[in-house]
């Protein structure tokens, strides 16, 4: 994966924790490159596995490739945003990590639906069947039909209208469920019929939407979760949801107008969770593979690195928390990005440190992405501290973790400097971080 350096001026506002309009979609360009690579390596191991006793999901997988290629012919586009899309990026980890075997071909099994979902966006005529385990066909980023098949058969011709029924069925002009394509150009949306078909539900402005249906929202082992688990579907409880983002969002927006915009195009997926066993009560614990947020305990919010712009979030008590959440996880996402595309630190290293914002010792990624994401929440907080026209509570308590905050960010950056683990580039990008942190301290006002 190669990609042009960036810019000195894009990488200090990196630094800095500030959106910028090179920046963001420069990560998102490698992060896309990621995936295809991800992509290839399943690849080859399928290739590797396919003259083994159980030749038939490795066949089923070559079906469902070529159907994806067709699909990508006709609209790219479609295809793209099936494969960058987050929970994509779970499954994908969750594959790929997969020892030989029933586990791995279990897993390997939903690539077909994906196949399914991209060529209906594409508006790719096929007809297949695949497995629905459980009953369930979870289309990404459409919605979920629970057909109570566990393989089931699906007939499109490339209009607007997709006949699903069980496996083995002849095709009727009554085929039990129907879900209806749009018209105009591709990718399609899909919208079912009928009280077996649960879309996901947009939120109010932007392009996320609250995903409580696609089985690969968490990883399938529960990592990174700390103890939590991913909410069911449930009518009810998308009002508060959405009543919360807008909140959100319109309070954000007038702390710092161009974090909210960032917001609105990096965040995806609003995953909800409920707590399980409860994390300690100053820390989250965190898994290979995630980045859990960290304020404050009664609140959980991560980010999985497998699947940038999806923030699993248990419901914020205020606009307040989900503004901090968003800021936080969104942070992490950016930093693993560019750790992807030039590694900041080395792997391996055995040393522990203890920051302020937890009780464990983290080793040094996790003492440099829990910098990062506090460095962006401290530059939020004194924005919103010193903000005219804000709400005072908001003010006051953002004055409160900026105080609290600040000289823990400038502790943690002191390790990172003494760190011989940090690469050149880590260096260089933690100095321009600390650049940043002073600034935050010796002056007053917004800054950009």
């Amino acid at each position: 994966m190669t990609s042009a350096p960036l810019s000195d001026t894009t990488l200090t506002r990196l630094a800095r924790t500030r959106p910028d309009p090179a920046g963001t979609p420069y990560l998102g360009a490698a992060l896309r490159a990621r995936r295809r690579l991800l992509l290839k390596a399943l690849r080859l191991r399928v290739d590797r596995g396919r003259d083994g006793p159980r030749p038939e999901p490795y066949a089923r997988f070559d079906t469902s490739w070529a159907l994806l290629e067709r699909a990508e012919r006709d609209h790219p586009g479609a295809v793209r945003a099936l494969v960058d899309y987050p929970t994509t990026g779970t499954w994908l980890a969750a594959v790929l990590s997969a020892p030989e075997g029933p586990d791995f071909e279990a897993l390997l099994a939903h690539w077909d639906t994906l196949a399914v979902a991209a060529a209906l966006r594409a508006r790719c005529p096929f007809d297949r069947e695949i497995a629905t385990p459980g009953g369930v066909l979870a289309l990404t980023g459409a919605g979920r039909l629970r057909t109570g098949a566990e393989r089931t058969r699906i007939h499109y011709d490339g209009g607007r209208t997709v006949r699903i029924g069980p496996a083995g069925a002849p095709l009727r002009r009554a085929f039990p469920y129907v879900l209806l394509v749009t018209a105009g150009p591709a990718p399609a949306r899909l919208r079912g019929t009928g009280p077996q078909w649960s879309p996901l539900r947009a939120l109010p402005g932007g392009r996320a939407v609250l995903d409580d249906l696609d089985p690969y929202r968490v990883p399938p082992d529960g990592t990174g979760l700390a103890g939590h688990r991913a909410a069911g579907h449930s009518a009810d409880a998308y009002p508060a949801w959405a009543a919360r983002w807008q909140e959100a969002r319109a309070l954000l927006a007038r702390t710092d107008p161009d974090r909210a915009r960032e917001i609105t195009r990096a965040v995806r997926l609003l995953v909800p969770v409920t707590p399980g066993t409860p994390a300690p009560a100053t820390a989250r614990a965190q898994a290979p593979g995630s980045v859990p947020g960290s304020v404050p305990a009664r609140h959980f919010g991560a980010t999985l690195a497998a699947a940038p712009g999806a923030v699993l979030t248990t419901l914020p008590a205020s606009p307040r928390e989900l503004v901090e959440t968003l800021v936080h996880e969104v942070h992490h996402g950016k930093l693993a990005a560019l750790h992807a595309l030039a590694p900041l630190y080395r792997p391996g290293g055995r040393a522990v440190y203890r920051v302020g914002w937890r009780a464990d010792e983290r080793p040094v990624s996790g003492v440099y992405q829990g910098a990062y994401a506090h460095l962006a929440l401290t530059d939020l907080w004194r924005r919103a501290a010193e903000g005219d026209g804000l709400p005072a509570g908001w003010r006051t308590l953002a004055g409160q973790q900026f105080e609290r905050f600040h000289d823990q960010v400038g502790e943690a950056l002191g390790i990172l400097l003494q760190s011989d683990q940090l690469t050149d580039s880590g260096r260089e990008f933690a100095e321009r971080m600390r650049t940043h942190h002073v600034s935050l301290g010796a002056t007053r006002g917004a800054r950009r």
